[in-house]
């Protein structure tokens, strides 16, 4: 067990030494900690980091882990001297954040799970102003809060993150005590209807033309009318950072497309990225002193420190420190919502508007500050009734300023993407309801059917992809478990009637989210107001698996086809299937 409060800290300034005339006071009451930096010198400090607290492991190297990364795309675990990744993405390879030599480095939360022992949970209740990092290697381990040079001036105090730490049985539990303190720090703008629709981006990528839409809207209307929006992605736009300014692909503009989809009874929904801009941009072009800049005062581009942007890249950051920076995004997503009456806002890449690097025009702000501003102008022209929904956002700094926020990566149809995308999600489910309304990305039911002009020039289609119908069941029952938002990603047309079904029985459960009683996800329960769903994941690609039902259980019948279930105490399932069944409640 790990005794906080006997712990040791450092002050380092900007240049590496220790600041030994700052003063902190750590404050401690039911398990959470904060801290007060004093500048007790008679001149400047400006400050690299305070490792708020550094002490010896007293676990053993073989004990697992589960780490939160800074960026969505990015989560970690393992044990203690084996660092893995939990999906596709690290922080420090992909975004090229700095790490400490000798550490491994997470973000903002830990959990350990020592054998035979207490989990451990401790993390960072808070992200107003400054990151936190989390170092641990098998000896020894740091909670760093990062200050990014900031200056404190003699005699004057500041005050750090909140940290917060439990030790329990139950992982669920603990997760949900640190959602509540979070929510203390950061109220959570509530949005309380459904978050249903279809998106364009799985079946038509960037090349997506109005037609494709308004095709798609017509098989909407006719066999699912229930669902609410028509989510635009990314291909609309002239170039990324120009979101008012529509594609050729769009040549009656985006404005009559949404009105013609509320037309319809839907409600239209939109994609940006509103802190970037590639350079051929008529953003960039007008006004390239509104970006973050290198140390020659040119605009920084972003594959200099970090990923370049996933195409038209480079891009070049917007610094939010600047108010004309902020007053033209609360432009952009007020036409957004007044003109085009949008309320849905899939913002992406959003990563790159808190960026570490580079020069702010106010070098007081921190790049959590900046991004907290950006952030609050998108809410403010977007209005106080709307969908923010983050992806590939900076996870803590994201919380109070999303009311949906993405916990996978990109959905694609092959075995192994369902996989990977699975495990993020379930250890993100907590956060379901709690800091946000979670997106797992969409739900994809067919193989995708393109059409193509055949050697002899009669036009025919052809299947992009090949999964199997044992795959397909354990990607819908993980969108269930899910208990988020539900946008479904293929071809409306073609949807069987199996698939339509299926989204139906979906919906049913919106909102419900499945629990797991450990971290190899195995089996999971969803609590309903009449019955209980019991969900078992067979993640082996090959191989069947063995379930044994939990006693008492009956009677039991398959939640997609509603057949009945053999009395049985066990279920066999084939490699790379789920299945899902239902208990009704007395």
């Amino acid at each position: 067990m790990i005794r906080f409060e006997d712990l040791d800290f450092e002050i380092v300034r900007a240049d590496g030494s220790v600041a030994e005339n700052v003063e902190m006071v750590r404050s401690w009451k039911d398990g959470y900690c904060t801290f007060r930096l004093t500048n007790c010198s008679g001149e400047m400090v400006r400050l690299k980091e305070v490792v708020v607290f550094r002490g010896a492991m007293p676990y053993p190297a073989s004990t697992r882990f589960y780490g939160e990364g800074f960026n969505m795309l990015s989560q970690y675990q393992g044990t203690l001297e084996h660092f893995e990744l939990a999906g596709a993405y690290s922080d420090r390879l992909h975004y090229k954040l700095p790490s400490k030599k000798g550490f491994f480095t997470c973000y903002n939360l830990l959990l350990l799970f020592p054998e035979g022992k207490e989990i451990l949970l401790a993390g960072f209740s808070s992200c107003r102003r400054f990151a936190n990092e989390i170092r641990f290697s098998p000896d020894s381990f740091e909670f760093v809060v990062d200050c990014g040079g900031l200056e404190l001036p003699p005699g004057e105090s500041l005050d750090l993150e909140e940290f917060f730490f439990r030790y329990g049985s139950s992982r669920e539990a603990l997760l949900e005590d640190f959602a509540m303190r979070i929510r203390v720090h950061h109220p959570v703008p509530e949005y309380r209807e459904r978050i249903t629709g279809w998106c364009s981006w799985y079946c038509y990528g960037p090349g997506v033309t109005e037609r494709n839409i308004e095709e798609n809207m017509r098989v909407m209307k006719e066999k699912l009318p229930f669902l609410r929006f028509v989510q635009i992605d990314d291909g609309y736009q002239a170039h990324m950072g120009d979101w008012l300014i529509p594609h050729r692909n769009f040549p009656a503009g985006i404005r009559s497309l949404c009105l013609k989809i509320r037309e319809n009874g839907f409600e239209p929904a939109i994609w940006a990225s509103p802190f970037i801009a590639e350079k051929e941009s008529e953003l960039f072009r007008l006004h390239p002193e509104w970006f973050l800049t290198d140390e020659d005062g040119l605009p920084l581009p972003s594959s200099r420190y970090s990923f370049g942007g996933w195409r038209a890249a480079p891009w070049y950051m917007l610094d939010c420190t600047i108010p004309e920076v902020l007053d033209y995004i609360r432009t952009v997503f007020r036409t957004m919502r007044d003109e085009w009456q949008c309320r849905y806002f899939k913002l992406d890449g959003i990563m790159w508007g808190c960026m570490p690097f580079g020069r702010r025009r106010n070098p007081e702000v921190t790049s959590v500050e900046a991004y907290r501003a950006g952030m609050r102008a998108v809410m403010e022209g977007a209005g106080p009734d709307s969908v923010i929904l983050g992806c590939n956002a900076p996870m803590w700094p994201s919380i109070g300023v999303c009311n949906a926020m993405r916990i996978t990566g990109d959905i694609n149809r092959s075995w192994p993407v369902f996989k990977t995308l699975a495990r993020e999600c379930f250890l993100r489910n907590w956060q379901n309801g709690r800091l946000w309304i979670n997106d797992p990305d969409c739900l994809v039911l067919e193989n995708l059917r393109v059409d193509v002009m055949g050697p002899d020039g009669v036009p025919a289609s052809r299947l992009t992809s090949s999964i199997t119908p044992n795959e397909f069941s354990f990607h819908k029952a993980h969108i269930l478990a899910s208990g988020g938002m539900i946008l479904s990603g293929d071809v409306l047309a073609q949807l069987s009637e199996s698939s339509l079904e299926t989204i139906r029985r979906i919906m049913d459960c919106y909102g419900h989210t499945a629990r797991f009683s450990d971290t190899t996800f195995r089996y999971g329960r969803m609590e309903l107001p009449e019955r209980t769903l019991h969900f078992f994941f067979n993640w082996d690609d090959t191989g069947s698996a063995d379930y044994c039902l939990p006693k008492g259980v009956r009677p039991l019948t398959d939640f997609w086809t509603g057949e009945s279930v053999a009395e049985s105490f066990s279920i066999s399932l084939p490699a790379r299937s789920a299945r899902v069944l239902s208990e009704p409640k007395a």
